[in-house]
This record gives structure tokens, sequence and C-alpha cells, in this order.
């Protein structure tokens, strides 16, 4: 079951090359940020659009590769032994991407849609506010009012990636105060060199400097873009945001297998390799349940996680494994992590091993795209529900 397609297994295997040639050598460097590293990414990049590489998940018809999600899966684990590569192969705007590709019209296709798609620009993603939590979007305080032909922003918004290098950013605004909760919101096309839109601050996450890093607070001082910067129809914030929300906890979590079989073979190999006390650490039988635990957990995981992706491919919504996988594979890393530091002593604390900055970009996984509590109270009410209207809940699928 969940053999590696023959179609799929050039494809991984040449990612998983370029990954340990152009990326492994310098990934503390990219880890460590900066303007040099910045300028490695960005020729890494280039190398990796010239070898094909680039967006292989993206639609096809946006000038991706056009992988299904189950197949993406499986070449998306070997991307994700190595957290700069998200950036270097394109993986860190496929949710967007996704999300924009059947609702975004032609204009706003040919001017930020498709060159987002091919790495020629960059953009960002702004829903969550300082003031408000964001498990409960119905708070969001962001309004856009439609004055002729243009809306009218005003708003701040916290934890925006990459707000500094954007072109564009995604705001979600209250546009309908009269309406039921979950239609009072829609999503705007921003502009950044829009008059009134400004990115401040970048907060300091756990002390993540990597090229992947970069999380703002954007302020917008009655900002003006024109009515057709309008993404789908208006009210419809809310189920856009799902459309985003739901592939991009699925492709966290195909990323969050590969760090923990990346942080598996340290654990093995530090295992058989450390002597104390006249034998090496893989005697210790503290050890062999470090290593089951950990096998356990990523097996486990790694199937719900091609269940998920395959009943996405079916045109399920999936919601409760979307969830469940969320929580589940979020918990796995951090301990199969936690694990292979530990075996590696103070070592498994420095910057000598890349474990310490895996540990720390994986532990907001517990919170980004929604905190654990949330989806855990997400899937228990939807199986209940289920059981309420006589249905039950077929973990056969049928």
């Amino acid at each position: 079951m969940f053999d590696i397609p023959e179609e799929v297994k050039p494809i991984r295997k040449q990612v998983g090359e370029f990954i340990e040639s152009h990326l492994l050598p310098v990934e503390l460097e990219l880890g460590h940020g900066g303007p040099p590293a910045r300028t490695l990414l960005r020729e890494i990049e280039q190398e990796a659009k010239a070898q094909g590489l680039y967006a292989i998940g993206h639609p096809e018809h946006l000038g991706g590769g056009g992988l299904s999600m189950l197949d993406y899966a499986y070449v998306n684990e070997v991307i994700g032994r190595c957290e700069p590569a998200q950036q270097a192969l394109g993986t860190v705007s496929l949710q967007t991407i996704v999300m924009l590709d059947s609702v975004a019209n032609e204009e706003q296709i040919e001017r930020w849609v498709k060159p987002a798609t091919v790495g020629d620009l960059r953009i960002a993603f702004a829903v969550t506010e300082p003031d408000v939590g964001s498990a409960d979007p119905t708070q969001l305080q962001t309004t856009a009012v439609l004055d002729g032909d243009e809306w009218i922003l005003n708003g701040r918004k916290w934890f925006i990636s990459a707000a500094d290098r954007a072109a564009v950013t995604i705001v979600m605004a209250k546009t309908d105060p009269e309406a039921p909760p979950h239609k009072q919101f829609s999503m705007i096309f921003v502009p950044s060199d829009a008059p009134g839109y400004s990115v401040g601050e970048e907060l300091n996450v756990m002390g993540l400097r990597s090229v992947l890093s970069g999380h703002y607070e954007v302020s917008l001082d009655n900002v003006r873009v024109p009515k057709e910067n309008l993404i789908g129809n208006r009210g419809d914030g809310f189920t856009l945001a799902q459309q985003r929300l739901g592939p991009g906890r699925i492709y966290h979590c195909m990323r969050w297998l590969g760090v923990a079989q990346r942080a598996f073979d340290y654990l093995c190999t530090r295992a058989n390799s450390r002597v104390m006390g006249g034998e090496t650490l893989a005697k210790k039988q503290f050890i062999h349940q470090w290593v089951f635990d950990s096998y356990h957990e990523i097996a486990s995981n790694r199937l719900l996680v091609l269940d998920a992706a395959a009943k996405v491919d079916a045109g399920q919504q999936a919601r409760v494994e979307l969830s469940a996988i969320k929580v589940s594979c979020a918990a796995m890393v951090n301990n199969v992590l936690d694990r292979a530091m530990q075996v590696h002593g103070a070592e498994g604390l420095t910057d000598r091993l890349p474990l310490e900055l895996m540990f720390r970009e994986a532990r907001y996984g517990r919170i980004v795209d929604g905190p654990d509590e949330a989806h855990k109270q997400r899937v228990a009410r939807n199986i209940l529900k289920s059981y309420d209207t006589g249905s039950g809940w077929a973990f056969a699928g049928v």
C-alpha cells in the first residue's frame, strides 16, 4: 500500500540529489540568514529552475509541475529534510497558489498568480491580527469599505511572513458587517507600494533568522485599491481561507515527515557510534525505546498523511483527516527531534548540527495554521456529529 509510483521515483530521486548537493552543504549558512544567505538562496533557486525542479507541485497551467497531492507527498517528504528547500524549490507559495487558482480573475492570474508560481514575485498572506485570537477569526477588526470604484482598507496585521519582500499582500478584511459572521469577510489584493500600506518591525520568533524567516507587522491606513482587487466573491473570505489552510496543513505534514526522518537518521547514527561505559548507546534499553517510539510515530503518521492526500485527490474535503494529521504530525516531529537532540547531548544544542534549528522551526507547527486545541475540537465535533445523525464513523471510508 502506498508504494511510490514508478513515474514519481525519478523526480523524487532528482530532488533528493539536488538537496544533497546544493542545500545541505550550505544549510547552516542559510539558517543564519542575512543578505549573503538570501543572495545564495536566489542562486540555488535559479539552479532549481534550470533543472526543472521548481514549483513541481503547482498547477501545470500556471507554470508549475502539476503533481497530484499524493504524488507530491512522496516528493515533499524529501524536500522536508532540509528547511531551506521549501523556498529553493518553490514549495512556500503552493497553498496560496492553490487557493487563488480557482477564484482569481484573469488579470489577477497574469499579474500576480503566474509570476508567483514561477518565483518571479512573492505574495504575502495577511489574516492574523495582534488584538484578537486567530482561532476565532470572526473577531478580525481590519475593515474594507467600498467607495465608488475603490476599496478603502484600515487595520493592523501581524505574523505576516515575507511581508518585507512581497510584491502584493492578500488581506482578509471585514467588508459586510451586517452579514452573518462567516459571510462578513473578503480577501483583497493590496500591492506593497499602495499609499498607506506599510511594513513595520520584524517579530522575533524563537530566535529564527533563516532565509525562511521574517514575520512582520503591517498596517493599512486608508489604503485605496481598485474594486477589481477583490478575490473571488464578496463575503467569501472564510471559504477561501479554508481552501488555503486545508492544503497548507497537509503540505506542512508532508515536510514534517522529512524533518522527522532526517532526525531519526541522526538518532540512530549517534546511537551506533557514541560509546558510554564501554559500549555504544545502541546497547542501552532506553535508546531502544526511543528508536521504537520514533519509528512507530513516523511510520504511523506517514500512513495518515498519505491517506489524507489520497482523499483530497479523490475530491473529498477530508476535514477530519486534515485536522487530525496536523495535530499528530506536529507532535511527532517535535518528539523525534527532541530524542535526536537528547542523544547528542550538549552538541545537539549547538549550531554545529542542524538539529537545534530544526527543533525551533518545528515548535511553531503546533500553532501555525491553527493551534492543536482548535483542531482536536474540530475533529471531535465532526465525528460526534456523524454519530448524532446516525451515520457513525467509517474508518474504512465506506
